[in-house]
């Protein structure tokens, strides 16, 4: 048996966030019954139990703050490790000269000062130590200086000391090699994964129904982000840009509350006086939210700090028309299912306005193919593939 332990996700059932869903899509969607995932869940106590046929484990984390997530990682790691030494030891005695490679899978670069205290451990037991090295999250505005900095560091040791880096994004894989030549990292693309599966829910469906008319949206006529609402997500431009546009289509914008950056944003803008633009509060119902996805006008994603974005992938797949910020993560991920605007003034307004002008049967050729991109390349299928070769027969 291939036991794979995953460490870094709040633990499934996914509720909300990309590493989340990923671990609940491998799970749920495994095909190789040689495969055991032991996954870590953040609690408030410590626990176990099974969800999708992988063996969970809560782990009790106290509100540290920025360290919180530092401390679950290391908690759940070493965690990981001791049942992993009482499953070797009860295979070895089962099947005599029994032999395993256990898979330790980290997702993101959060604990590297111990990185090599860890990869010791692992290698003595003849395992490997496996990093997914997420996105830039040392650039993230929401740091102050010295977190960002232990963010960077941590990246430097976690890459250096990892058996193999498995990057969701052709350009966070090129940025290791390049950033960290000289450790010679050894590195792998699988990317994240999605679906263009329709929602179960019908343009009559109450639950849509009811909700667009609290929201005061109406099918096909707003624009749509869905993201949380940090400025390195460039909600700035889109809401500047937004109001510069002549279209008489609302934007609803669905994220999660900052009033500190609300209240700057407004008070730079004076979006409030402006009735199209409208802040409708987070939408944690899958099924609701991509008839959400399906019903609007239009997608704006302004992110451009880290890898494959879980929302644009969702939006590329049911949405007709996306308006991306042209940065590698995004057009790696759109090619030429989606069109480009760029921080520059006036760009992403005279894209609305172009976007607001395109015929029935333009839109209908850009929706297919961004449709096509998702299904070509971000399968979920693929992507379970791909991880289940990698697990059972290793990388370098």
């Amino acid at each position: 048996m291939q036991h794979v332990f995953i460490v870094g996700s709040k633990g499934i059932p996914a509720a909300y966030g990309g590493f989340e869903t990923f671990v609940d899509k491998l799970t749920a969607y495994r095909k190789s019954n040689d495969i055991c995932y032991h996954v870590s869940r953040l609690s408030d106590h410590n626990g176990e139990y099974e969800c999708n046929g992988a063996k969970c484990f809560d782990v009790k984390v106290p509100n540290l703050g920025a360290a919180k997530a530092v401390y679950y990682d290391v908690v759940a790691l070493r965690r990981s490790i001791t049942i992993c030494k009482k499953l070797l030891e009860q295979e070895n005695q089962e099947k005599e000269g029994a032999v395993s490679r256990p898979v330790f899978y980290v997702l993101a670069c959060r604990i590297g000062p111990f990185a090599r205290h860890f990869a010791r451990k692992i290698h003595k037991l003849g395992g490997v130590l496996y990093v997914n090295p997420d996105g830039h999250e040392w650039k993230r505005s929401k740091w102050s200086a010295p977190i960002r900095a232990y963010w960077k560091y941590s990246e430097k040791h976690m890459v250096k000391h990892a058996d193999l880096l498995v990057c969701d994004s052709k350009n966070i894989e090129k940025y290791i090699q390049e950033e960290y030549a000289s450790f010679h990292p050894n590195t792998t693309f699988i990317a994240y994964g999605s679906d263009t599966r329709p929602s179960a829910l019908r343009d009559d469906d109450p639950r849509f129904v009811n909700w667009m008319k609290e929201k005061g949206l109406t099918p096909k006529g707003y624009y749509l982000v869905v993201g949380r609402f940090v400025p390195e997500n460039n909600y700035e431009t889109m809401l500047r840009e937004f109001l510069r546009a002549k279209t008489d289509k609302d934007f609803a914008i669905i994220t999660t509350d900052n009033p500190k950056l609300h209240a700057e944003l407004d008070e730079a803008l004076h979006f409030s006086m402006d009735p199209r633009i409208k802040f409708v509060g987070t939408v944690y119902d899958e099924d609701l939210l991509k008839k959400i996805r399906e019903q609007a006008y239009g997608y704006f994603h302004g992110h451009e700090v880290g890898g494959t974005n879980p929302s644009l992938l969702e939006a590329l797949g049911s949405t007709d028309v996306n308006l991306l910020l042209e940065v590698g993560f995004n057009s790696e991920v759109g090619e030429g299912g989606a069109l480009y605007w760029n921080k520059e003034e006036g760009s992403l307004a005279h894209l609305i306005e172009h976007a607001d002008s395109m015929t029935a049967e333009e839109i209908a050729e850009l929706g297919q193919r961004a449709k096509r991109r998702i299904t070509d390349a971000y399968s979920w299928d693929a992507i379970v593939d791909a991880y289940e070769r990698l697990f059972l027969e290793g990388n370098g």
